[in-house]
């Protein structure tokens, strides 16, 4: 049975789904038996594709995209092993949703594995308001941590 991660930011056409194609594309490089997809707190843009900044930021760092948003639904929490909020205010939201202390405690903040981070602010700003700069911040931060979950992953599949 393949480990599920999902990411999670507020409408699932910026950073959730950049994360998601980041992390698919690690994944398949390693040949990981991982499951990775993404869908956000909010409805407003269900059925939508990514935002095309969100696309061209991929595409210029070598990743590929293919998206239709969606909304978390609490129903999901037995499904996935590990949901990654891409800030505070998802983290919340998710943790209120969450059934039991099981699903709560598989919630994660995806700047908690960019050891550069540190205890700061662990919030990836959303760029939705913003330009190509802050797409492809978004970005960044986005790749600097995915080494740390990457680890946190593979450990998890090696204790399966």
């Amino acid at each position: 049975m393949p480990y599920r991660v999902t990411f999670v930011c507020t409408g699932n056409i910026c950073r959730s789904p950049m994360a998601e194609w980041i992390l698919r594309h690690h994944v398949e490089e390693e040949g990981l038996d991982v499951e990775v997809d993404s869908s956000g707190t909010g409805g407003w843009h269900v059925g939508d594709g990514a935002d095309p900044r969100t696309v061209e930021a991929l595409r210029r760092a070598g990743y590929r995209s293919a998206h239709i948003a969606r909304r978390f639904e609490e129903g999901w929490f037995a499904a996935y092993d590990l949901i990654v909020a891409l800030d505070e205010g998802h983290a919340r939201a998710l943790r209120s949703l969450a059934p039991d202390a099981g699903a709560r405690h598989r919630i994660r903040l995806l700047r908690e594995f960019d050891p550069a981070a540190g205890d700061g602010d662990l919030d990836v700003p959303d760029p939705y308001y913003g330009g190509v700069a802050d797409f492809d911040e978004v970005l960044r931060l986005v790749e600097a941590a995915i080494p740390g979950l990457l680890d946190e992953v593979r450990a998890a599949l090696r204790e399966a």
